[in-house]
């Protein structure tokens, strides 16, 4: 009997290894979540490894950033996500989900930059902002427009209001929800570095870092910002329906759009493929996606498919991404990080 026990639980244990390292199979396409703007540049790389491999072309669901890391960090298997597509880095609480439910080793992919930019219809006139004007206009709480370093739920209605040298228009921006990385990276680089302009905002940053978060990253919910979804062709037709309207977009959908739509003038540079790349444009972030690794190997093409992505002719200067609208790295950077890329050297755990 006792020998008999034995060999059932060695032929349990078994068991579980084979599920273990087999558990994604039988799924023979690449299955791809996340980020809204990287998407075009996704599809157009998986058609290009369709097209040119004997692997089948990839599956691509545009589900925003942090709604592609939910499914990705969800657990390694079948069901699960094999690439997120993500328009900013992980943060720290994402990684640490996907360490506990089993997805330990993550590729981090660096893929090149993009720009965000404040859009409105071509048919209107332009605007000429600052980070600042853009945290009056759209943060939730303000400092008091009648003076000292006391914070007031926000007060303007109009540009001109916020400053007197815009036009005195209603205030209506069209922008993405909180999964999404453009959101993020919005708040992060034009808001937040708008609100450290005021001096006791910057200052309690060390003071008093929950307030100094709530104050500079809270958008105001009384209707002057939208959350238009993650469609971005939808806020494309209400911006021509609506002159008045901005909307916020990644550069490479503003370029795919430019007969249609315009980007604003931020800190008298403009959100162009060479300002963004030579780092002039302020409102500027760096573009990923993420690979799960234990499912290398697995599901067929995986390796094959991030070689195709950070090939020089997807990737490069004058790469076919480029011409959908990515600002591609440096050569100096793309190679210094191709080298971890090619080996599928999993990531260390981000900081915050």
């Amino acid at each position: 009997m006792k020998k008999k026990n034995i060999l059932l639980a060695a032929a349990l244990l078994t068991s579980v290894c084979s599920y273990s390292s087999g558990q994604a199979a039988g799924r023979d396409t690449i299955s791809i979540v996340g980020s809204s703007t990287v998407y075009p540049f996704s599809t157009v790389a998986a058609e290009q490894f369709g097209r040119g491999t004997s692997f089948k072309t990839p599956k691509i669901e545009s589900t925003g950033t942090g709604g592609g890391f939910k499914l990705f960090c969800s657990g390694v298997g079948v069901d699960s996500p094999d690439i997120s597509n993500a328009s900013r880095a992980i943060k720290k609480s994402e990684f640490d989900t996907c360490q506990t439910n089993g997805v330990k080793d993550i590729v981090e992919v660096k893929i090149g930059y993009d720009g965000i930019v404040l859009a409105n219809a071509k048919k209107s006139a332009p605007m000429q902002v600052s980070r600042k004007d853009i945290f009056l206009a759209l943060a939730k709480n303000v400092p008091d427009p009648k003076g000292g370093e006391k914070l007031v739920a926000n007060p303007y209605k109009t540009w001109k209001e916020v400053n007197p040298a815009l036009p005195a228009t209603k205030i209506e921006v069209l922008g993405p929800p909180p999964t999404s990385g453009t959101r993020d990276a919005f708040v992060e680089l034009a808001m937040e570095a708008g609100a450290k302009t005021f001096s006791f905002i910057h200052d309690m940053e060390k003071k008093d870092k929950d307030k100094y978060k709530a104050t500079t990253q809270m958008v105001r919910e009384d209707g002057a910002y939208v959350e238009a979804g993650e469609n971005d062709n939808l806020i494309v037709q209400k911006l021509e329906a609506n002159p008045t309207a901005f909307g916020i977009f990644g550069f490479s959908f503003l370029d795919q759009n430019a007969d249609k739509i315009q980007g604003s003038i931020v800190e008298n540079e403009s959100p162009n493929f060479d300002n963004i790349a030579a780092g002039k444009y302020p409102v500027s972030r760096p573009l990923f996606f993420y690979v799960k690794k234990a499912h290398v190997g697995e599901i067929p093409g995986i390796k094959e498919f991030v070689d195709e992505f950070t090939s020089e002719k997807a990737w490069g200067n004058d790469g076919y991404l480029a011409d959908k609208g990515m600002i591609p790295m440096s050569k100096d950077e793309r190679t210094t990080l191709l080298k971890d890329i090619k080996e599928l050297k999993p990531m260390a755990a981000p900081a915050k």
